[in-house]
């Protein structure tokens, strides 16, 4: 198993099966190095979510493709291009492994593509290689 990220982490989860939601959330507060997660259940709900100033921003979100209101290519489509969040890393968790659905996320941007039924310990591996490459290149970049 890999060593947790460097630093904690805060994680907005975009999933509408309770029974899933309930897996990743003890995989990434136990196992995967996260501080807080929090949970809804659709696009909409994330977008609220994430452009209330109240709430803290994520470091990460983990996105469910299919869901009611809003699905994850749509969310995905529209956090891409906001400006304010679109630098926030997303890994895509789907029972989808459809060629489209893959190569449609990773064009919307999305970080990390993995298949559910989830590998546990290779969700943990994305979630960490995307900490280290943010942290990496963060620590690289040139300073005035």
């Amino acid at each position: 198993m890999m060593a947790a990220p460097a630093r904690p982490y805060d994680v907005l989860l975009v999933e509408d099966d309770r029974a899933d939601a309930m897996l990743i959330e003890d995989a990434l507060l136990e196992r995967g190095g996260a501080r807080k997660l929090t949970h809804v259940e659709d696009g909409v709900a994330a977008l609220e979510y994430l452009r209330d100033p109240e709430n803290t921003r994520p470091d990460l979100i983990v996105l469910d493709l299919n869901m009611p209101r809003m699905n994850g290519r749509e969310f995905l489509t529209v956090l891409k291009h906001d400006e304010n969040l679109r630098a926030i890393p997303v890994v895509v968790l789907t029972t989808s492994a459809a060629p489209d659905d893959v190569s449609g996320a990773y064009q919307r941007h999305a970080n990390a593509y993995v298949t559910k039924p989830v590998n546990l310990d290779d969700f943990i591996r994305a979630v960490h290689s995307i900490d280290t490459f943010y942290l990496d290149t963060a620590a690289k970049l040139p300073r005035d």
